[in-house]
Protein backbone atom coordinates (compact mmCIF):
# COMPACT_ATOMS: atom_id res chain seq x y z
CA UNK A 1 0.00 0.00 0.00
CA UNK A 2 1.21 3.88 -0.99
CA UNK A 3 1.94 5.70 2.25
CA UNK A 4 -0.43 8.62 0.32
CA UNK A 5 -3.02 6.11 0.97
CA UNK A 6 -2.81 4.97 4.18
CA UNK A 7 -5.07 6.36 6.47
CA UNK A 8 -3.48 9.72 8.43
CA UNK A 9 -4.22 9.44 11.78
CA UNK A 10 -2.74 12.98 14.19
CA UNK A 11 0.01 12.66 16.48
CA UNK A 12 -0.49 13.63 19.79
CA UNK A 13 1.96 15.89 21.05
CA UNK A 14 1.91 18.73 24.17
CA UNK A 15 1.11 22.30 23.11
CA UNK A 16 2.81 25.02 24.52
CA UNK A 17 0.96 28.24 25.28
CA UNK A 18 3.15 31.19 24.33
CA UNK A 19 2.04 34.92 25.56
CA UNK A 20 3.05 38.19 24.13
CA UNK A 21 5.40 39.79 26.62
CA UNK A 22 5.62 43.55 25.39
CA UNK A 23 9.16 45.14 24.28
CA UNK A 24 10.62 47.44 26.54
CA UNK A 25 10.92 51.56 24.52
CA UNK A 26 13.74 52.27 22.15
CA UNK A 27 13.61 55.74 24.64
CA UNK A 28 12.84 55.85 28.14
CA UNK A 29 9.67 57.96 28.94
CA UNK A 30 10.20 60.84 30.81
CA UNK A 31 7.62 60.18 33.08
CA UNK A 32 6.64 56.98 34.99
CA UNK A 33 4.42 54.75 33.46
CA UNK A 34 1.22 54.30 35.15
CA UNK A 35 -0.45 50.53 34.45
CA UNK A 36 -3.79 51.28 33.03
CA UNK A 37 -6.35 48.62 32.70
CA UNK A 38 -7.40 48.19 28.79
CA UNK A 39 -11.27 48.57 28.31
CA UNK A 40 -11.66 45.48 26.41
CA UNK A 41 -9.50 42.03 26.98
CA UNK A 42 -8.37 41.46 23.15
CA UNK A 43 -9.75 37.61 22.12
CA UNK A 44 -7.29 35.42 21.95
CA UNK A 45 -7.35 33.46 18.45
CA UNK A 46 -6.21 29.28 18.58
CA UNK A 47 -5.81 27.62 15.00
CA UNK A 48 -4.95 23.77 14.49
CA UNK A 49 -2.89 23.27 11.71
CA UNK A 50 -2.93 20.39 9.69
CA UNK A 51 0.06 18.50 11.03
CA UNK A 52 -1.56 18.72 14.88
CA UNK A 53 -0.39 21.55 15.97
CA UNK A 54 -2.15 24.07 17.54
CA UNK A 55 -1.25 27.99 17.32
CA UNK A 56 -2.59 30.46 19.94
CA UNK A 57 -2.36 34.18 19.50
CA UNK A 58 -4.21 37.66 19.45
CA UNK A 59 -6.36 38.40 16.39
CA UNK A 60 -5.26 41.43 14.42
CA UNK A 61 -7.70 43.34 12.54
CA UNK A 62 -6.93 44.51 8.95
CA UNK A 63 -6.34 47.97 9.26
CA UNK A 64 -9.49 50.00 7.78
CA UNK A 65 -8.40 53.27 5.50
CA UNK A 66 -10.33 56.08 6.54
CA UNK A 67 -13.76 56.69 4.79
CA UNK A 68 -13.12 59.49 2.23
CA UNK A 69 -15.39 62.90 2.58
CA UNK A 70 -17.33 62.60 -0.66
CA UNK A 71 -16.73 66.00 -2.54
CA UNK A 72 -19.34 67.62 -4.43
CA UNK A 73 -19.72 67.15 -7.88
CA UNK A 74 -18.61 70.25 -9.78
CA UNK A 75 -20.23 70.70 -12.84
CA UNK A 76 -18.54 70.63 -16.03
CA UNK A 77 -20.32 73.74 -17.24
CA UNK A 78 -18.36 75.52 -14.22
CA UNK A 79 -15.30 74.90 -14.51
CA UNK A 80 -15.68 75.90 -17.97
CA UNK A 81 -17.50 78.95 -17.70
CA UNK A 82 -14.29 79.67 -14.70
CA UNK A 83 -11.60 79.14 -17.01
CA UNK A 84 -13.32 80.87 -20.04
CA UNK A 85 -13.07 83.53 -17.34
CA UNK A 86 -9.42 83.04 -16.16
CA UNK A 87 -8.79 83.54 -19.89
CA UNK A 88 -10.58 86.27 -20.56
CA UNK A 89 -9.36 88.78 -17.95
CA UNK A 90 -5.96 87.59 -18.94
CA UNK A 91 -6.60 88.39 -22.49
CA UNK A 92 -7.77 91.71 -21.47
CA UNK A 93 -4.93 92.75 -19.54
CA UNK A 94 -2.14 91.49 -22.27
CA UNK A 95 -3.79 93.87 -24.27
CA UNK A 96 -4.11 96.79 -21.46
CA UNK A 97 0.20 96.10 -21.64
CA UNK A 98 -0.21 95.71 -25.54
CA UNK A 99 -2.21 99.80 -25.57
CA UNK A 100 0.03 101.04 -23.25
CA UNK A 101 3.48 99.95 -24.68
CA UNK A 102 2.01 101.36 -27.69
CA UNK A 103 1.48 104.46 -26.60
CA UNK A 104 4.99 105.05 -24.44
CA UNK A 105 6.51 103.63 -28.23
CA UNK A 106 4.73 106.37 -30.09
CA UNK A 107 5.83 109.13 -27.26
CA UNK A 108 9.16 108.05 -27.14
CA UNK A 109 9.78 108.33 -31.60
CA UNK A 110 7.73 111.86 -31.19
CA UNK A 111 10.53 113.29 -28.73
CA UNK A 112 13.54 111.70 -30.71
CA UNK A 113 11.56 113.63 -34.18
CA UNK A 114 11.17 116.50 -31.84
CA UNK A 115 14.51 116.12 -30.67
CA UNK A 116 16.17 116.16 -34.29
CA UNK A 117 14.04 119.25 -35.61
CA UNK A 118 15.43 120.91 -32.89
CA UNK A 119 18.77 120.12 -33.23
CA UNK A 120 19.00 120.12 -37.25
CA UNK A 121 17.38 123.44 -37.51
CA UNK A 122 19.75 124.82 -34.47
CA UNK A 123 22.60 123.97 -37.08
CA UNK A 124 21.09 125.20 -39.90
CA UNK A 125 20.32 128.82 -37.73
CA UNK A 126 24.34 128.86 -36.57
CA UNK A 127 24.52 128.10 -40.59
CA UNK A 128 22.87 130.97 -41.64
CA UNK A 129 23.28 133.83 -38.59
CA UNK A 130 26.99 133.19 -38.63
CA UNK A 131 29.51 135.80 -39.79
CA UNK A 132 31.61 133.69 -41.89
CA UNK A 133 28.49 132.98 -44.05
CA UNK A 134 26.86 136.15 -43.80
CA UNK A 135 28.65 138.27 -46.55
CA UNK A 136 28.01 141.69 -48.46
CA UNK A 137 24.19 139.96 -48.35
CA UNK A 138 24.78 136.91 -50.04
CA UNK A 139 26.51 133.90 -49.65
CA UNK A 140 30.17 133.86 -52.13
CA UNK A 141 31.42 130.92 -53.73
CA UNK A 142 35.23 131.50 -55.41
CA UNK A 143 35.85 128.54 -58.15
CA UNK A 144 39.13 128.65 -60.18
CA UNK A 145 39.52 132.81 -59.41
CA UNK A 146 36.03 133.32 -61.13
CA UNK A 147 33.70 134.49 -58.27
CA UNK A 148 29.75 133.72 -58.43
CA UNK A 149 27.45 136.12 -55.99
CA UNK A 150 24.16 135.49 -56.25
CA UNK A 151 24.06 134.10 -59.71
CA UNK A 152 26.12 137.11 -60.94
CA UNK A 153 29.40 136.46 -62.75
CA UNK A 154 32.05 138.50 -61.68
CA UNK A 155 35.77 138.38 -63.69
Amino acid sequence: MHPELAPHVPVQRAVEVHHPTPLPPAVPAAAPVVPVQPNAVPAVASIVLPDGRVVTGYAINPAQPEPVAAKPAVSRTAVNVALGGVGFLAVCGGLMLLTSFIAALTAFITQLIILAAVVFGGWIAVQIFSVNGHRAGGITFNIRRAVFKRNKFHG
